[in-house]
């Protein structure tokens, strides 16, 4: 069998397809004939040996992914040969609350993931497809999907006419767009451009910045809640857009700190708000498999399907990868493996 290796994690260069024996599922494990797996963001940094250091160079990567169980270990008996399955990237979070520990057993980082024509998984992860789903629809949850729902669901407490704030075009966010819909809340976002703001407000985005035209966005998101503010922010951009993330809050907001796409802050953020609006932030590592289950259902019941800009060949892996850097997409990267 095919499968995809980091390799040296000197880029996108150092990935390499090989050759390996079909494995064995040992105890607790599942062996999947993987139809699809989707990129994300840390995807990129992996190859690079930038999240949380240097794997090994045999590593299969890819959090996200989705296919067929075709044999399992002894002590499985929460899923059964035959089923569509994806599954939770931090494989030991089951439920309850997040633990440092989980990074030990990662799916596409710290063990190996979905990148190969079949994988070994930890069976406790694995979660049923939904019969109204695609596999190429499953492959795109695990990591940006659960994150947006953790802020938006368990944390943001979302009702019905809230206003959630989303910052860029990417996976996260889209997923927050279509989340923040089914709850009946309004959606603002920004973005460098404006046809993907267009494509946005296509999807049910209320309100859109371009961040480049409109450097004090903050303030125009202001302005079209009426100089409320919003209720839950999917902070994605990190320390350099949080001091305007905090100034776009209306009193008693939530703010999800999910990452650091702004890259690093001229000065440190201007954390007034947290007091004057009674604010809180929370940073929010993905989730765990019992609020991927509840965002399945959740999904299913609303018909809501990922928006999948692009989709390549199992052959033509490291071209997903290079389209990723290239920035140039809305929603997620698909990889089809059969």
């Amino acid at each position: 069998m095919k499968v995809w290796e980091l390799g040296e994690q000197k880029g996108i260069a150092s990935l390499r397809m090989v050759d390996r024996p079909e494995p064995k599922p040992g105890p607790g494990q599942a062996l999947i004939a993987v139809k699809a797996s989707a990129l994300n963001r840390r995807d990129i940094a992996i190859t690079e040996g930038k999240y949380l250091g240097s794997r090994p160079a045999a590593r299969i990567p890819l959090s996200d992914g989705a296919g067929d169980v075709i044999a399992v270990g002894d002590g499985v008996t929460n899923i059964k040969v035959g089923e569509r399955v994806t599954a939770a990237h931090f494989s030991p979070w089951i439920e309850g609350e997040f633990d440092p520990s989980f990074f030990g057993a990662d799916i596409g980082s710290t063990i190996d993931g979905w990148l190969g024509e079949k994988i070994l998984v930890p069976a406790a992860c694995l979660l049923p497809v939904p019969a109204s789903m695609s596999y190429e629809q499953a492959a795109c949850l695990s990591v940006a999907a659960v994150t947006a729902w953790s802020v938006i669901e368990p944390f943001g407490k979302i009702k019905a006419g809230d206003t959630v704030l989303a910052l860029g075009t990417g996976g996260v966010s889209i997923f927050a767009l279509q989340i923040a819909k089914m709850n009946g809340a309004r959606f603002a976002i920004t973005s460098s451009q404006d046809d993907k703001l267009e494509r946005c407000k296509k999807l049910g985005a209320d309100i859109t910045v371009n961040y480049k035209t409109t450097p004090d966005w903050e303030k125009a998101i202001l302005a079209a809640t009426g100089n409320r503010g919003v209720d839950i922010v999917v902070e994605t951009g990190g320390l350099a857009t949080l001091s305007q993330s905090l100034a776009s809050c209306a009193p008693n907001a939530r703010i999800g700190l999910v990452g650091g796409l702004g890259g690093r802050a001229d000065a440190a953020p201007n954390t007034g708000p947290l007091l004057l609006k009674n604010l809180t932030l929370k940073g929010i590592t993905s989730g765990s498999r019992r609020m991927f289950a509840d965002l399945l259902k959740a999904m299913d019941a609303t018909g809501t399907k990922p928006v999948i800009d692009k989709t390549f060949k199992f052959s033509e892996a490291n071209k997903a990868y290079q389209y990723m850097v290239d920035s140039e997409f809305i929603g997620k990267i698909v990889i089809k493996h059969s």
